[in-house]
């Protein structure tokens, strides 16, 4: 099946704000830089963290760790998706003790930060664990929310949600994709 873009929900200035807005937010919950890293969940997840490592360090004028996690073994659905795309899981601070922002582009039905919690709890047992993301759409599985969001997007389950970012995509928007109503 495919999809179709129905609307563009964000554009790249609104992106821009809303990362922005999500740093000071961390750095407020936080009351500061201190002990938090941010670990971003693959793929366009560590693309976020890394943007909002590079606000926060702007605002705060201290740099915090960025790290990135691939969940694919985690996942409950591990069994029956074919072929996972597998990247490599690259923490390089010290968990233990720390804040950990999970950072994600869209928060669905909350098995990915499921899987991220458990991922990341290999590494040690962090003080805290946060989660950003810039688009929350609703439609949770799981008892799971974010701490810090950009955008709220009421979407149908038939729908999709899209982060365009320019390293991927050539264009930096949030779609909603809908099926396109052709067969498989």
């Amino acid at each position: 099946m495919g999809y179709r873009e129905k609307a563009e929900v964000m554009d790249a200035e609104a992106m821009d704000r809303a990362l922005t807005r999500i740093a000071h937010e961390i750095l407020e919950a936080n009351k500061g830089a201190g002990d938090i890293a941010l670990a971003g969940i693959m793929t366009r997840g560590v693309e976020m963290a890394t943007r909002l490592a590079q606000r926060v360090e702007r605002i705060e004028g201290k740099s915090v760790p960025v790290g990135s996690l691939d969940i694919s073994f985690y996942r409950d659905d591990v069994a029956t998706r074919f072929n996972p795309e597998l990247h490599a899981t690259d923490i390089p601070f010290p968990v233990e003790g720390r804040t950990i922002v999970l950072v994600d582009d869209v928060l669905y039905t909350g098995r990915t930060i499921r899987a991220a919690m458990d991922a990341i709890m290999d590494y040690g047992r962090p003080a805290a664990i946060q989660l950003a993301v810039l688009v929350d759409r609703g439609h949770r599985e799981l008892p799971i929310r974010a701490d810090f969001v950009g955008k709220n997007v009421p979407t149908a389950r038939r729908e999709r949600v899209k982060v365009l970012l320019r390293e991927y995509d050539g264009r930096e928007a949030v779609v909603i994709l809908e099926a396109d109503g052709k067969g498989e």
